[in-house]
């Protein structure tokens, strides 16, 4: 912990059924075929390299997981999984994260189809937009999303996010800089 926020690695967020909590190497079957079963229905959403090299390859499950470990240990993003009644649905992450005058940062999920439209997702993000304003005491989180992503639009809305603007060829996502709409939620207590 950097002394940043009172927030202790590994994060385990819970409601009800509902858990957010880092990957370990031993998710790896379910994390993989996940990702195979969704792989059409994620990406039109997916972030992808502006500039590809020839010797740039997609880290391994297991680089991608110390990865994440590291970033939650420096309190600069929390990747969690979703796990509904102890399966495997998806991810969110609170990224970008920076203390001092910002206190900030910003959301970013992907859920498995087959758990769509059920409110999981909503209820992923209020959970770790409570931990975040809670335990770390941000007090601005952003949620951006493709404007015609009319799910997620639905996520941010149901989850108390509220629409601030525009951002035009704002994040590279399925080949091409894409614009961006932009939700916040403030901490009414910061």
């Amino acid at each position: 912990m950097t002394g940043k926020s009172k927030s202790p690695w590994p994060v385990v967020i819970t409601d009800g059924t509902l858990v957010l909590r880092p990957l370990r190497f031993r998710d790896r079957g379910v994390w993989l075929a996940s990702r195979r079963f969704n792989r059409e229905w994620l990406q039109p959403w997916e972030a992808t390299a502006p500039i590809n090299k020839i010797d740039s390859a997609l880290p391994s499950y297991f680089e991608m997981v110390l990865h994440h470990n590291r970033e939650g240990r420096a309190e600069r993003a929390l990747s969690l999984a979703i796990w509904s009644d102890a399966e495997f649905i998806g991810q969110i992450t609170l990224g970008g994260i920076a203390f001092g005058a910002y206190r900030g940062g910003h959301i970013g999920y992907w859920i498995d189809q087959r758990s769509a439209n059920k409110g999981l997702t909503t209820r992923a993000v209020k959970a770790l937009t409570k931990y975040g304003f809670d335990e770390m005491q941000l007090h601005r989180i952003e949620i951006n999303l493709r404007p015609e992503n009319g799910a997620s639009r639905k996520v941010a809305e149901k989850a108390g996010y509220k629409l601030e603007g525009n951002r035009a060829n704002f994040l590279h996502i399925d080949g091409d800089w894409r614009d961006h709409i932009t939700f916040v939620a403030e901490n009414p207590r910061i």
